[in-house]
């Protein structure tokens, strides 16, 4: 038995085969039928270890610490079944341990040693995207695709999967013009490609081509039917298009009936995922940020904030939890919220000093702008404003932070401090302050020459 690139796959059945790569295709694709498919394969064989892994990683994709007792078993079961697996498999159980045990280096050393030997190994390739830019190593993120490119072809079933990661890669490395093209190409293959169709989004939101965008998203919103969570974040980049174009009551529209009604058929599966968390406190601050009343938007957030409170595994949502407790009110919880990530960072997994030397001041920073003490947001987030990408996120969800930190040295009348991050934001993103979204304001009041 052959996975969707004919490499092997140690179950003896057809019918487990065909379905584990009726799952692979899911994963790619982002959508909501990958349970599905995976119980199939594991009904159809129970002795597949690649498919135990596969259900491993995917309980770990969630960065949900309750779903990592699903991991560890299904760990423990692939690593039992490991014997009969093939080198590849054996690694792929390898990459799965690591990374449970927090070793995110390890785990994706495992998938870079995976696609040395087979470099059109699809699912070592997404998982290494997906970890390298959860920690913020664009560069890794592009340079692990370039290396394999090479010994892929158009022929191949993942092929667009490959283009939609280079062209995210090469958009969050500055390279426009290159992105937008492999991402595009990947949509010609496959109009429902999300993440090629997240891509592109990301080049037309960076170099300020907010009609283009909305129009972009209008017209391959006909294809997201079958998508996941993914199409949340999909409407988050339409809403901060209209954000930029100051038409806050669709912002506000967007918001309630797409990225957070949890009673719309169209929003599914599960919306307290990280990223529509970090979708719904980012878009909450901003509009805030614009003068927007946004009423009890931020209870809703809140809740699940507090019913996660010592979870530290998606290290770039820990901000806009703080956001939303802090929003809400909810001191208590985020006392309890700071005191377990200090616990946190004084363990031994990768993100653990992302945690205790970044997110840890950034939460107390987030806590004293809510209780209105902006100079103490600026004195704790200012030494950690060029650490704050080791988080993860894109340029797009890192310019909430930035954000915050301008707003704190506005109120705090710190004009040194609006200029250094009017500066940085210059250098960072080709669209000049002057003409963005909670930029405009304080390049008005505060700087003159280039920066207009």
């Amino acid at each position: 038995m052959q996975d969707l690139h004919g490499l092997a796959l140690s179950t003896p059945c057809a019918a487990a085969a065909d379905a584990f790569n009726r799952t692979l295709r899911s994963y790619l694709g982002y959508r909501t039928d990958i349970s599905e498919h995976l119980k199939t394969t594991l009904k159809a064989d129970p002795s597949f270890a690649l498919a135990h892994c596969a259900k491993g990683y995917f309980m770990m994709l969630t960065y949900k610490q309750a779903n990592v007792a699903v991991a560890v078993e299904a760990c423990n079961t692939a690593r039992g079944l490991a014997g009969e697996a093939t080198p590849r498999e054996r690694a792929h159980v390898r990459a799965l341990a690591a990374w449970i045990a927090g070793d995110l280096d390890g785990a994706i050393g495992a998938w870079e040693e995976t696609l040395r030997a087979c470099p059109t190994d699809v699912l070592a390739m997404r998982l290494a995207h997906f970890n390298y830019f959860w920690l913020g190593r664009a560069r890794d993120m592009r340079a692990s695709i370039e290396r394999i490119a090479g010994s892929w072809s158009p022929e191949l079933a993942g092929y667009g999967t490959l283009l939609g990661c280079h062209a995210f890669a090469l958009e969050e490395c500055g390279d426009y013009a290159a992105a937008e093209r492999a991402g595009r190409e990947a949509i010609a293959r496959d109009p429902a490609d999300l993440w090629a169709t997240h891509a592109v989004a990301h080049v037309l939101e960076m170099q300020g081509r907010r009609e283009e965008g909305i129009a972009f998203l209008l017209g391959m919103e006909r294809h997201w039917a079958q998508g996941n969570n993914l199409v949340h974040h999909l409407w988050w980049h339409r809403a901060m298009f209209h954000l930029e174009r100051n038409e806050l009551d669709v912002v506000l529209d967007l918001y309630d009936r797409r990225i957070r009604d949890l009673a719309s058929p169209l929003v599914t599966a599960q919306p307290d995922l990280y990223i529509d968390v970090q979708n719904a406190a980012s878009m909450l601050f901003r509009l805030e940020r614009l003068g927007v009343a946004v009423g009890g938007r931020w209870a809703e957030l809140a809740d699940k904030a507090q019913a996660r409170v010592g979870d530290c595994l998606s290290a770039f949502t820990l901000p806009h939890w703080m956001m939303a407790l802090a929003a809400a009110g909810r001191e208590s919880a985020a006392e309890h919220m700071l005191r377990d990530m200090r616990a946190y960072g004084g363990g031994a997994a990768t993100t653990a000093p992302l945690v205790r030397d970044v997110a840890v001041p950034l939460c107390e920073a987030i806590l004293h702008h809510r209780r209105g003490d902006y100079e103490q947001t600026v004195q704790l987030m200012r030494p950690i404003l060029g650490d704050m990408h080791r988080l993860g996120g894109s340029h797009a969800q890192q310019d909430v932070l930035e954000q915050l930190f301008l707003d704190a040295a506005m109120r705090a009348e710190r004009a040194d401090a609006v200029r250094f991050v009017l500066e940085r934001v210059t250098a960072s993103h080709p669209v000049p302050p002057g003409r963005r979204a909670g930029y405009a304001d304080a390049t008005r009041r505060y700087s003159a020459g280039p920066l207009h």
